[in-house]
């Protein structure tokens, strides 16, 4: 029988980076710590993994405790493990992203933990290591924003071309020509028009749209070309 005894033993935790868009500005959401060290200090969204849960069981379970949030697309992104990284006990953090149009969870959100949005380039300092866990969702968000449609589950069912311009240049953070943008993104086909429009910007409003699925599998990469340096993310 193998004896695993005499090996050291740590503890196991799940972070979670929360990533909304309120239509206009990509926010992160943030709690305030309730225990020492740190105390009352801004954190994300964290936990201990239970003896009889998966990893994927505690950040859902952690995600729905502090926030009230369920139901979101949530995925498994890196482990953290420098030794030193929590003061108290040596720690090992699963770091999750999760990505939600704002709007849609604004009803669901409780305020147990003080939870609070913030534009993204302006967050306040967090504890930890938790700044290096959102500098990394961020760039595993625009690698995977490139490869697969995640960034609508940021966005309501039906979306105007300039909703859809204003997420990918908040998401990689930089500008992208509008006209260039409007012209490839409605050339890959990939949206399906509606006859329907948003008259909110103006008189003459912008038509809505909504994601074809299955003509997304069959042109996976049809996004490429629109993310700005993509062979720099990853």
């Amino acid at each position: 029988m193998i004896e695993y005894s005499s090996q050291p033993h740590y503890l196991v935790a799940v972070d979670c980076i929360v990533f909304g868009f309120d239509g206009e500005h990509l926010k992160i959401l943030l709690v305030k710590r309730g225990l020492e060290p740190e105390i009352n200090k801004w954190s994300l969204m964290g936990g201990f993994v239970g003896s009889e849960e998966s990893p994927d069981d505690a950040a859902n379970r952690v995600l729905k405790k502090m926030t009230g949030l369920e139901g979101v697309y949530l995925e498994q992104m890196q482990i953290y493990g420098e030794p030193k990284r929590d003061p108290i006990e040596r720690t090992l953090s699963v770091g999750y992203f999760a990505l939600i149009d704002i709007h849609k969870y604004e009803e669901q959100l409780n305020d147990d933990y003080e939870a609070e949005w913030f534009l993204i380039n302006e967050r306040p300092k967090l504890i930890f290591d938790h700044d290096q866990m959102v500098a990394d969702a961020r760039r595993k968000l625009r690698y995977k924003a490139a490869l697969h449609p995640i960034l609508f589950e940021m966005l309501p069912k039906k979306f105007t071309i300039p909703q859809l311009h204003i997420l990918f240049e908040e998401v990689n953070d930089t500008k992208i020509d509008t006209r260039n943008f409007s012209r490839k993104i409605t050339s890959t086909k990939l949206l399906i028009k509606l006859n329907e429009k948003d008259k909110l910007g103006s008189k003459k409003g912008a038509f809505y749209y909504k994601l074809d699925k299955k003509e997304y599998k069959a042109n996976a990469q049809a996004f490429l070309n629109l993310i700005p340096n993509i062979k720099t993310l990853g």
